[in-house]
């Protein structure tokens, strides 16, 4: 059964989103992807249905505006979307950012130390989590 879940990717770095997208097109990956460029703008897009559900986050977590950890607030508390597949994706290595985001029920937290092999890697988890997962709809 081919499975059609669309991606909301939260990154404000012009740099990491388009390695982001160099890694899914390198996997032939064509789920529908959106980006935000912060929490805010992702919210948004969330609350107006510009993102079509099933749908899974890629969420950085230091951002402007509103940040992946306010973002992840705001999806945990709305009864309509508390059970969004989040996976985090940051420069943050700080325990606290980490046991923060997993008390909130993240899927995953993937570390862009080494960029481009980080975020092969985590395409790479990404595509098998979904080709396996069954999400809400």
């Amino acid at each position: 059964m081919s499975k059609v879940i669309s991606v909301l990717v939260v990154e404000d770095d012009e740099v990491d989103f388009k390695l982001l997208m160099r890694s899914f097109s390198q996997r032939k990956i064509s789920n529908s992807i959106v980006r935000a460029k912060d929490g805010l703008d992702a919210w948004e897009k969330i609350q107006t249905g510009e993102i079509q559900k099933p749908f899974i986050v890629l969420l950085d977590l230091n951002m402007p505006r509103m940040n992946g950890q306010e973002l992840l607030n705001e999806i945990r508390n709305d009864p309509e979307y508390k059970g969004t597949v989040v996976f985090l994706m940051t420069t943050s290595m700080d325990q606290k950012d980490i046991n923060q985001v997993f008390s909130k029920q993240a899927a995953g937290y993937f570390l862009k130390d080494n960029v481009q092999g980080s975020i092969d890697k985590m395409v790479e988890t990404i595509d098998g989590y979904w080709q396996i997962a069954v999400l809400p709809s």
